[in-house]
């Protein structure tokens, strides 16, 4: 069996939250060539649920194995039934009320999570990384923004960047989008870093019709909100648009071994 045939079994810890009112479940992916008394890089996911869907762990050990990589720490926290609710942007709920746990959610991160995994694992705190996927990747963002002494870089997977304070039917401007507000009304700009990715078939709606499909659009926008308060383009801001790729688990695996060599290359 060679090593790519390799079962990777995550562990499966269980996080009671104060702030979520539950008990989490967090799937843990230990670095490969494990020693307890190290130190190492974290990378934290939203929807851990979905990580053997993904090929998280044999993407990373194999990164890992090669050297393309350091060593790193992954955790995934699983989503339940409340997920459109618990993710989102902590500050505002969007304009049907989804998100209004989101707040929640970033407490139960940062205070909970991550002391119980720096306790456990000894995080390196210099170097923590938080992406997601879809609605999962706009809760990074968020709490990565939120949050630049806790986290250095923010990965964004076809992210819900459309999330927006009015509905489309209701008057709907660019100007509702409450990512690129939050964004763009800061006023300082944190020392961090960010990895976006869409792909050209992640979905069909151009609500301005210019040819570029909403996902994209609000993703390029984004980073030039970024742009705008002074990050750099391919120095603080990254970006992989991946031919025909749709906004499912096949696409954003695809796309991980870059994200992974992007935060965690020792090259």
């Amino acid at each position: 069996m060679s090593f790519a045939d390799k079962p990777i079994l995550p562990l499966v810890k269980n996080v009671f939250s104060v702030f979520l009112e539950r008990e989490v479940t967090v799937s843990i992916i230990l670095p490969f060539g494990y020693d307890p008394f190290r130190s190492y890089p974290l990378m934290l996911f939203n929807d851990g649920q979905d990580f053997e869907a993904l090929a998280i762990a044999r993407v990373a050990q194999q990164l890992q194995a090669t050297g393309e990589t350091a060593p790193f720490l992954i955790a995934g926290i699983h989503a339940n039934e409340n997920r459109i609710y618990e993710y989102g942007i902590a500050a505002e709920a969007d304009y049907a009320g989804r998100g209004n746990r989101a707040g929640a959610t970033s407490n139960f991160v940062t205070k909970e999570l991550l002391p119980f995994l720096n306790t456990d694992y000894h995080v390196a705190k210099e170097d923590v990384v938080y992406a997601g996927f879809s609605l999962g990747g706009l809760m990074a963002l968020d709490i990565v923004w939120n949050n630049p002494d806790i986290f250095s870089k923010a990965g964004v997977f076809s992210g819900s960047l459309w999330w927006r304070r009015r509905a489309l039917h209701d008057g709907y401007y660019d100007s509702d989008r409450i990512m690129h507000t939050q964004l763009s009304n800061a006023n300082t700009k944190p020392d961090l870093k960010f990895w976006f990715q869409c792909g050209s078939l992640d979905e069909y709606d151009d609500r301005d019709g210019d040819g570029v499909i909403d996902s994209i659009q609000d993703t390029l926008e984004c980073i030039a909100t970024l742009e705008r308060k002074g990050y750099a383009w391919n120095r603080d801001v990254f970006y992989k648009e991946i031919a025909l790729g749709e906004h499912n688990l096949n696409t954003w695996s695809k796309a991980l071994p870059d994200f992974f060599k992007w935060a965690f290359s020792e090259k």
